[in-house]
């Protein structure tokens, strides 16, 4: 089977939407790791733009899904503020490996 990992970038209180979006496609298995998202905007109290609460979810899925996922992100709506939307990305997997798994009755 041929993966594709697909990471999307989105803010934090989007986490809801992208859930939805991953369950609705039979994702079953995700990670997401919090960012801090710097980029253009207001100054703030001291002079600059704060971070934004980003995240990064990332997941496997087969090369077949792929592009339906990259589709219902281009349809996703209902955001928390539509200057940021969700960004997907799906990259080749060229190669995998896991450890040994350890087990069995001790």
């Amino acid at each position: 089977m041929n993966l594709k990992m697909m990471m999307l970038l989105h803010l934090e209180d989007d986490d809801a939407r992208v859930k939805e979006l991953l369950t609705a496609h039979d994702v079953m298995a995700w990670s997401r790791i919090p960012l801090d998202g710097y980029g253009p905007g207001f100054s703030g109290w001291y002079g600059t733009v704060a971070p934004y609460r980003s995240r990064m979810t990332f997941t496997l899925v087969p090369e077949e899904r792929s592009a339906a996922l990259l589709d219902a992100v281009r349809e996703l709506d209902g955001l928390a503020d539509p200057k940021h939307p969700v960004h997907a990305y799906v990259m080749p997997v060229e190669a995998e490996a896991s450890s040994k798994r350890m087990g069995g009755a001790g």
